[in-house]
């Protein structure tokens, strides 16, 4: 599933888009545009502008926009517009017909056209296209991001502590909590939590200050060593997530729970 790692490289692949004028905008489905966001929005906003930067926060993609929507040549008169796309359990992002990504683990391994939820042609006959299966993401014009923590692959330590500081929740459910730390998702969280040896299951707040910082070193060495791999599914513990499944560095029979409405899993040899 689209976790940060996998954002991460659709914002990569974004960049191809970047500088290009943008000559017509086709979203055929309205259920895709969310915010109150409309394809006469979209058409009005991008066509003749271009891409000027592609941007993540978390797992939101943003590509901020300029131009003229008339094709004049003119500056726009509007403030530098931004396009958000979530990317929910399935979306994969290709510009140019390029996916960096691949196949998702809980996505279909084909493509079907009728799965382009939304399309933006680029001049010279070039495409960026958002494809899919489950309807699950959306596009968004000027997205409001105020909601979100702290990008998960640039938090500081002290950032992560108050992150997790205060609640007596279960630690792996205030890692997915995108208002404290935005980008962590389901395999993510089982990975950083199995690797600096905590338990999903204990309160956020219980952690010592050594803890988190142990924390925080992991996660931030886990997404650099994931995005390399190329996905948040090419993690260490994934081969063993079930039933029978046992832990890679130790052996131990893995345990599986539901924390924070995820299935999870953790080595309770280990993970304290």
């Amino acid at each position: 599933m689209p976790e940060l790692p996998e954002v991460e490289s659709y914002r990569q692949v974004a960049t191809r888009a970047v500088g290009r004028r943008i000559v017509a905008v086709d979203s055929p489905d309205a259920w895709f545009l969310k915010g109150g966001t409309t394809a006469e929005d979209l058409d009005a906003t991008l066509v003749g502008g271009r891409f000027t930067a592609a941007r993540r926060i978390g797992k939101l993609l943003l590509l901020d926009v300029d131009g003229d929507a008339s094709g004049s040549g003119a500056p726009s008169k509007d403030a530098h517009p931004v396009v958000g796309i979530r990317f929910g359990m399935t979306g994969t992002l290709l510009v140019d017909g390029i996916d960096d990504v691949g196949p998702l683990l809980y996505g279909p391994s084909r493509r079907d056209p009728a799965w382009e939820r939304w399309r933006v042609v680029l001049e010279g006959g070039g495409t960026l296209v958002v494809h899919d299966p489950r309807r699950l993401g959306g596009v968004t014009l000027d997205p409001d991001t105020t909601g979100l923590g702290p990008d998960a692959l640039t938090v500081g330590s002290a950032a992560l502590r108050t992150a997790t500081a205060g609640s007596s929740a279960p630690l792996k459910a205030v890692l997915l909590d995108q208002s404290r730390v935005a980008g962590i998702g389901n395999l993510i969280a089982d990975e950083t939590l199995w690797r600096a040896g905590l338990s999903p299951l204990r309160p956020a707040a219980s952690l010592a200050a050594p803890e988190s910082r142990r924390l925080h070193r992991h996660l931030r060495a886990t997404l650099a060593d994931l995005i390399q791999r190329g996905g948040s599914h090419r993690g260490d513990l994934i081969d063993e997530r079930h039933p029978g499944g046992c832990c890679p560095k130790d052996g131990a029979p893995l345990r599986r729970a539901t924390v924070g409405g995820r299935t999870t899993w953790w080595c309770p040899a280990h993970q304290v």
